[in-house]
């Protein structure tokens, strides 16, 4: 099966945690330890939201509904997170020595290491931004949430737009070269296009040595992966909290930008390459390069919000890894690609597909759902039953619900979280090929 049976209660989660602009810090002063707090507030960066008629590269919008309608403007109280936004620290059950505690990787870290006292100190891993990193396998591990640089994610791109056949570097501008997007807005290629990282998470409790899930999750416009994928949509809690035997990997997209384009994702074999490439990392990661060959056989779910709608779309009709997507999950992100949705849906009767969308996307997932049931497929627009092999579920939103919050509050509260638990409590739909079969076709 894909994931172990989902727990209930919540684990800790190392550094990324903690409440920004607060420090602690004691030192030694004639020989008696004194103890400074310094506490500072800023106002978190809540993101730009994309300009009018910029949402989906390639396609057209099918609803009369203005840009500030889809993309309100934060309110002050926005700024910072409310409870469903926020996260708590909890214990953890590590502690570093300072002798012990490694040497930090050059550049800003990730997020800050969070440590408590336990009475026999072990090493911990540290996120932080370094390409590549080597550590040692642990008895009890941390869970890990950092940046890897990969060669084989989104951008650079420097190939054609395959639905023009066009250059996507279309702009030049003496030495710089850059894009214009489907609403005429120029990005630089040195800005929005120039981002190889990749968010990558590994909970503590994931075990290689059982049955796994790579979640591929592909953002939306206008975000980053700190700002908006780990803090403020949560997707790595996310996966922590559903108890599902699973690590994340969310390729930077177009850097804060209006701009949905799927740079390499485009290509052939483009999330084939992708998967081959995060296997070395993930197992170094996890402290074990022997588990490289797991990772490389792993089944995928893939998860496409908003702008994500078009890796997504591009990575199922010619990725090279159609046998390792077991589901696919879209938050309001019926833009476009129909025909490759239903192509995907009507090949692979073995996995599951779920969108979920609102008054946005509302006429394309109804387009979509009539294709289908032409084909013969049956459709469900209901979350409430089980997901087995071949369900196809189309589910509508509440009015309330916003676009820019869906990641987080869709029909119910944590989506993602929700369908890998449904998806780990049907057996048909976790079942794992054997890791000597291919890894892909």
């Amino acid at each position: 099966m894909v994931g172990v049976q989902p727990r209930n209660d919540s684990r800790g989660r190392a550094g990324w945690v903690n409440a920004p602009g607060l420090r602690l810090r004691a030192r030694a002063f004639d020989g008696r330890w004194i103890a400074a707090a310094i506490l500072s507030l800023s106002l978190a960066h809540c993101g730009k939201a994309p300009e009018p008629g910029m949402l989906a590269a390639n396609t057209h919008a099918t609803s009369g509904d203005t840009f500030e309608d889809r993309f309100p403007q934060p309110q002050f109280r926005d700024r910072f997170p409310t409870a469903q936004e926020s996260l708590v620290p909890l214990q953890r059950t590590a502690a570093v020595a300072p002798a012990q505690a490694p040497a930090a990787a050059p550049g800003p870290a990730l997020a800050p290491a969070q440590t408590a006292q336990r009475a026999a100190p072990s090493p911990v891993r540290l996120a932080s931004i370094s390409p590549t990193l080597t550590l040692p396998r642990q008895t009890e591990r941390d869970e890990l949430t950092t940046l890897v640089s990969m060669k084989s994610s989104a951008f650079p791109y420097f190939g054609n737009n395959p639905r023009t056949d066009a250059p996507f570097l279309n702009v030049g501008n003496g030495d710089r070269r850059g894009h214009r997007s489907y609403g005429g807005r120029v990005f630089w290629q040195n800005e929005t296009y120039n981002d190889s990282r990749v968010l990558v998470h590994v909970p503590e409790a994931f075990d290689v040595t059982k049955p796994g899930v790579i979640v591929v999750f592909f953002h939306g416009n206008g975000a980053t992966l700190a700002r908006d994928v780990r803090d403020r949509q949560l997707v790595p809690q996310q996966i922590t909290d559903s108890g599902v035997n699973a690590v994340l990997l969310a390729p930077q997209m177009a850097v804060d930008a209006a701009d949905s384009s799927a740079g390499k994702f485009w290509q052939p074999g483009g999330l084939k390459r992708f998967l081959d490439e995060s296997a070395s990392h993930l197992a170094r990661l996890y402290g074990d390069p022997k588990a490289a060959q797991a990772f490389a056989n792993m089944p995928v779910v893939i998860v496409g919000y908003s702008g994500g709608f078009l890796p997504t779309a591009w990575s199922l009709e010619v990725g090279g890894a159609t046998s390792r997507v077991r589901g696919v999950l879209l938050l309001d992100a019926v833009y476009g690609e129909l025909d490759k949705f239903a192509s995907w849906i009507e090949k692979n009767r073995t996995g599951f597909f779920v969108s979920s969308y609102t008054r946005y996307t509302k006429p394309r997932d109804r387009e979509l759902m009539s294709m289908l049931r032409d084909k013969g497929i049956a459709v469900s627009e209901s979350m409430e039953g089980p997901l087995r092999p071949g369900s196809v579920v189309f589910v509508q939103t509440r009015d309330g619900i916003t676009h820019r919050s869906y990641v987080t509050q869709a029909w119910t509260q944590y989506p993602i979280k929700e369908v890998l638990t449904k998806m780990a409590a049907s057996a048909g739909v976790s079942r794992v090929a054997s890791a000597a079969g291919p890894a892909s076709r």
